[in-house]
Parts: C-alpha cells; structure tokens; sequence
C-alpha cells in the first residue's frame, strides 16, 4: 500500500467516524442509552487514532539529520502504538465503566427507534470504510492469508484501519443487540452489559495493536525471505568465502538496515575488494528495494567469538577511509 492509498484509507475512515460520533452522542443524549454513548467513545477515540496515523505518516517523512541519521522511520510505530494505548485506556475503559454504571443503575431507554436508525447509518458508513480499507489490503496480501499478512506486514497503517473497521462494525452489531433485548424483556441491564462488551472488543484490538507494533518499535528484524535474499545475493559473490551473520532492523515500513558479517577470499587486492563491496551494495538494493542502508564488516574467520588476533575489519572499528575492508 503505497503512502497514498494509506492516506485515502485514513481519511476516508476518519470523515466517517467524525460524523459517526456526532450522530451517536445525539442520538445517547436523547434516548438515554449507555450502549449508544459507549459507541459514541468508541467513534471519537477511533477518529483521534487515525488522526494520529496520519500524524505519524508525516513526520515519518522527515528527511534524516544529525540527531537521526537514519531518519524518522519509526514514528508509525510509535503512534500506531499510541493508538493503543488510547483504545485501552479511553475506549475500553470508558465504556466498561458506563455499562457497570448502567447495570448497578439502571433507567429507561426512550424512543429506542432514533437509537436503531443512527445505529443502522453508522453501519453503512463504517460498511463502506471497511470495504476501501478491504480492497487495499486485498491488494497487498497477494496468496499469503490474512494472518500471515498481519505477522509479516511492517506498515501497521496496512492492517490497522481494516481491523479498527471491524471492531466498529462488531460494536455496532451489540449495541443494536442489547438495546433489542432490552425491548424485548424489558431488562435495562442488557444496555450496560452490551457497553462492556463493546468495551472488551476495544481491549482486544488494543491489545493485539499493541503486540504487533512492539516488535517495530524496539527493532524488529526483516522478513526471512529478505534475510535469506541477502544471503543468497552475498554467498553466491565471487569474492566471497563464507556468510556469517545477516542482522537486520526496520527502520520504518519501507526501510531495513542491514550489517552483514562476511569472510573474503584470500588473495584479493584492495581495489578488487572496494569494487566486490560496491557490488554486492547495488546487487542487494538492486534486488530488494527496502534494503536501503548497507553495512559490511569484514571478518577473518567464522567464529562467533574471535581472538584477539582475528578482530572484526570495519570503518566502525577506526580504520582508515581507503581500509578495503570497510563498510558500504
């Protein structure tokens, strides 16, 4: 999903939760229902996120700079995190806390009609909000399944707003429910009671957010297959001897940072090792175009715990700037 389309999904699922929560508290205010002022919450806290995500899409932008000289990648993790947080903490508690309140107090709803119609509004606006965010993800997710694209996906905005859609849908399918079973047996408590499950479905989707969006934030490493793409480009090098290790982070959606720890063959000059490092560079951007940073260290052997004799040949260890052996 390119920046774009992330954009447009947002907006179009911010445009229609804003109008969402309007009608909503209305609609709370006039018939007295803690389900439909549980949704109220649950659309404002979701318009907020997204303008967060969008927040977080433009300083992501920023061009690297002294203090960070790998840019501002990681500001999508970092709010995508906050929305989380925001979805537990206001959502979800919240909403729990007004359908106790409703349940140890409760009162009539009246004229149940206004609260069925804005109910069913908000349904076909979050129905065509899910169905944008759908196409997109659709789009992405290509033969690998919906789990899979979630687990592998770097970008949360890819996954977030669909998932943020359905939560909303299946809210709005319990308020509707409690607030027919109150009709129907005339127990009020069923408002409060679909309040707090309102209130878990929030907690559940922050909860998962925040467990998908940890592993960014902290330095997550690439996909395998990139892993393993790198490896294959690198081995199968002419200057190469042997591969020893292939660490690499996201630095935001579209940008890995890749170190990779390799032995040469003996024999070859110093220019013949600058031109093998240039090489590998373009072959390995050239191949997978979210590796944009690349950092080669030169080792003399394989051993994960070398002598003293045998350290570890980088720009990063002081070398001089002609070192053949440097970084690319």
């Amino acid at each position: 999903m390119s920046d774009s389309n992330s954009k447009f999904v947002i907006l179009a699922a911010m445009g229609g939760n804003g109008l969402i929560a309007v009608s909503k508290f209305v609609a709370s205010a006039f018939t007295g229902s803690t389900a439909m002022l549980a949704e109220g919450i649950h659309s404002v806290i979701d318009t907020g996120n997204q303008g967060l995500l969008l927040l977080g899409m433009r300083r992501a932008r920023k061009p690297p700079d002294e203090k960070f000289p790998f840019g501002y990648g990681k500001e999508i993790y970092f709010w995508s995190f906050m929305v989380a947080v925001l979805l537990f903490t206001l959502g979800a508690g919240i909403s729990i806390f007004e359908g106790v309140e409703k349940i140890l107090h409760p009162h009539p709803i009246d004229h149940p009609l206004v609260n069925y119609i804005v109910l069913g509004l908000a349904i076909c606006f979050e129905g065509t909000s899910w169905l944008i965010a759908a196409k997109e993800f659709r789009r992405i997710k290509g033969s690998w399944g919906v789990l899979e694209t979630v687990r592998r996906g770097k970008d949360p905005n890819k996954f977030l707003i669909l998932f943020e859609d359905t939560a909303a849908i299946a809210g709005l399918v319990l308020a509707i429910l409690g607030l027919a079973l109150v009709q129907l047996t005339g127990i009020e408590i069923f408002d409060g009671i679909a309040s707090i499950a309102i209130g878990c479905i929030l907690a559940f989707s922050s909860v998962w957010l925040a467990i998908e969006t940890k592993g960014l934030l902290i330095g997550e490493a690439a996909n395998q297959y990139v892993v393993e793409e790198i490896r294959k480009i690198v081995g199968a090098h002419p200057s190469v001897a042997k591969v020893n290790e292939v660490p690499t982070m996201h630095i935001g959606p579209e940008f890995v940072l890749a170190n990779i720890s390799l032995r040469f063959k003996n024999g070859l000059s110093g220019t013949e090792l600058q031109d093998a490092i240039a090489d590998m560079d373009h072959r390995i951007k050239q191949q997978c175009p979210t590796v944009k940073r690349i950092f080669i260290e030169a080792e003399y052997n394989a051993d994960p715990a070398p002598s003293h004799d045998s350290a570890p040949q980088s720009m990063e260890d002081g070398e001089a700037d002609d070192d053949p052996n440097a970084l690319s």
